[in-house]
């Protein structure tokens, strides 16, 4: 018995290695003001691209909250991504000390 469990927490570790190389590779976009800011963020939540639409830089105060806006909105959405890839490894159940 001990041994079966090892080996399952060893293909556990390896899966959650493979979810880890996976999560970097995807991405996620989060938008405020209807599109004019966009930001692409991985799924292990590192920003690749922030897009600001010309109209958006005349009004410095909106810009940020819009900013702020899509930030928060990719980093819910990265963290959505990586909680569905965990669950689909640990069949829902949860591990104290993951994620």
């Amino acid at each position: 018995m001990n041994k079966q469990l090892l080996r399952q927490a060893q293909q556990l570790q390896a899966r959650m290695a493979q979810m880890e190389v996976e999560l970097e590779s995807l991405t996620v976009e989060g938008t405020a003001g209807g599109g004019v800011v966009t930001v692409t963020m991985t799924g292990k939540q590192a920003i690749k691209k922030v897009q600001i639409a010309k109209e958006a830089a005349e009004d410095v105060e909106m810009l940020q909250d819009l900013v702020l806006a899509a930030f928060n909105d990719a980093q819910a959405k990265a963290l959505e991504l990586a909680s569905q890839k965990m669950n689909a490894i640990t069949g829902g159940m949860r591990i104290p000390g993951l994620m």
